[in-house]
């Protein structure tokens, strides 16, 4: 079955938060939610980049935007403070926002930027906010997290920093913590469920934003002439935010050929990312890097 929008039921009266909803698949994930009644905070780095993608948003009445970087975890405890303060109820949480690729950066608090932005930023974020969250988590992951593993001995890339070795880095931990926040969820008890999505390889600004050089003129011309529209792409995560079929644990991605395109299905992670040892460790040093510790409520 081919899932589109037009499978999205009703969705007035839900609450979304989407990191990273300006561009890409976090813009398009939103202009459909919006289109479908949902209610969207949009958590954006950039201020004036949020108001011109708010701007362009049919039903940008229904949204808001809230200014977090992923890579500071300041700014992600700010943000939660904000959210608690205006009384916020969150359907669902979808950990969307990414960087890929870039030359070696730290972050504010030291760490390797890719590590900080797509997996610690929304590690933080989930424990801040996980008690306002009534319906599911989505976190966002790759394809390239096949090729990933946790560099634990060289974390931050000081010894042998490659751009795409820690960006599959960032991306396995995402898988990681997905399985992991699922097992914690049921072991508990709780309603919420923690699903995680790809979207196969999309055209957006993720792969020209952060490359340089030759590896930034190969992602153009590979967003021209292979990638798919970020709308397509952005169902996969859509499906995981809304379906009913969804299921806690469930990896949704492309079922085109090599899941680099095509529609909404379940998909398999690599099998080292299924490894709850290796997912127990990564939460511990989680807990440790980010001073965030979950609490995993039966109800809310």
């Amino acid at each position: 079955m081919r899932w589109t929008e037009a499978e999205i039921g009703d969705q007035g009266g839900r609450t979304f938060l989407v990191t990273g909803a300006n561009s890409g698949l976090g813009f398009e994930m939103t202009r459909a939610l919006l289109a479908k009644g949902a209610r969207v905070i949009m958590a954006v780095r950039s201020e004036t980049k949020g108001r011109a993608a708010l701007a362009a948003l049919p039903g940008r009445e229904r949204a808001e935007l809230r200014i977090v970087d992923l890579a500071d975890l300041d700014t992600v405890r700010r943000l939660a403070d904000d959210l608690r303060r205006a009384g916020a109820a969150i359907d669902v949480l979808v950990n969307n926002a990414g960087v890929m690729m870039p030359p070696r950066t730290l972050s504010a608090q030291g760490h390797e930027l890719q590590f900080a932005a797509n997996h610690l930023g929304h590690f933080a974020l989930t424990g801040l906010l996980l008690d306002l969250v009534g319906d599911r988590v989505v976190t966002v992951s790759s394809s390239l997290h096949r090729s990933g593993s946790i560099h634990y001995d060289d974390l931050d890339g000081a010894k042998g920093y490659a751009p795409g070795k820690y960006y599959s880095q960032s991306k396995f931990a995402n898988v990681l913590f997905g399985l992991e926040l699922d097992r914690r969820l049921r072991a508990a008890g709780s309603p919420v469920r923690s699903v995680l999505a790809h979207p196969g390889y999309s055209a957006t600004n993720l792969q020209t934003s952060g490359p340089t050089g030759v590896l930034k003129a190969l992602m153009r011309v590979g967003n021209a002439v292979m990638a798919q529209p970020a709308a397509r792409g952005a169902l996969n995560q859509l499906y995981a935010a809304v379906d009913p079929r969804a299921e806690g644990g469930q990896f949704i991605g492309p079922d085109g050929m090599r899941e680099s395109r095509g529609w909404p299905t379940v998909v398999e992670p690599v099998g080292t990312a299924t490894d709850p040892a290796d997912a127990q460790r990564l939460w511990t040093l989680s807990e440790q890097l980010t001073g965030v510790q979950f609490e995993v409520a039966r109800s809310r």
